[in-house]
């Protein structure tokens, strides 16, 4: 009873965080960055998500030890924000005022660096790390490009909460920098690797807790 009281723990945890993960997301990321300002700021999204992805999915994916629970966590974060796009939908917003972002594919990639290693956590957190910093710009750029008109959905559909600071502004892309792409996976490639550790270090912390 208690190995499956534990397993069945693990798992809940999966949800719940990844849950708490997709708040932020719609809070911070989504329905903001993504949307109203989608390629003036495509590069602070690329990196918010990748690192907000990496540390939870490595978190969990050590914590089960399971090649394939970085995906089931990604997944559960998609399905909860199609929900809330869905939400959006029901109170008369189009279909294209905001866009999911694409999380699986990425995550595919740190399980599938984890179970090629062996389960090796240090070539996980490094390879897998720079991997989905590496992809997830790229995944998230062919996402924003089926949308209708990021811009147009912005300024004709404004944000009922949103402050007079955020509102939409024109994209400034070409004046700092040529390729949103190139830049975001470039950063969070770099920034996954350590907040990966972070993630695998907090799952040190949490069996030490258990175990207390």
């Amino acid at each position: 009873v208690m190995v499956w009281l534990r397993r069945t723990t693990h798992y809940l945890f999966i949800v719940v965080v990844a849950v708490n993960s997709t708040l932020l997301t719609i809070n911070a990321g989504d329905y903001i960055f993504y949307t109203d300002w989608a390629w003036t700021s495509f590069v602070v999204f690329s990196i918010s998500q990748s690192t907000m992805l990496v540390v939870g999915a490595i978190y969990y994916m050590l914590f089960t030890g399971v090649p394939g629970t970085a995906t089931y966590y990604a997944t559960i974060m998609t399905i909860y924000t199609w929900v809330a796009k869905g939400a959006w939908f029901a109170l008369g917003y189009p279909y294209d005022f905001d866009a999911v972002p694409v999380w699986i594919p990425s995550a595919m990639l740190l399980d599938l660096t984890y179970w090629a290693t062996r389960r090796n956590k240090h070539a996980a957190i490094i390879i897998g790390g720079t991997l989905v910093g590496l992809s997830l710009p790229l995944f998230n750029m062919i996402n924003l490009l089926l949308v209708r008109d990021p811009l147009e959905m912005a300024f004709k559909y404004p944000r009922p909460t949103l402050p007079p600071y955020m509102t939409p502004i024109e994209p400034q892309v070409g004046k700092f920098y040529n390729s949103p792409v190139a830049l975001g996976s470039g950063a969070g490639a770099v920034l996954s690797v350590p907040i990966a550790a972070l993630g695998a270090k907090l799952n040190t912390w949490t069996y030490r807790w258990m175990a207390a």
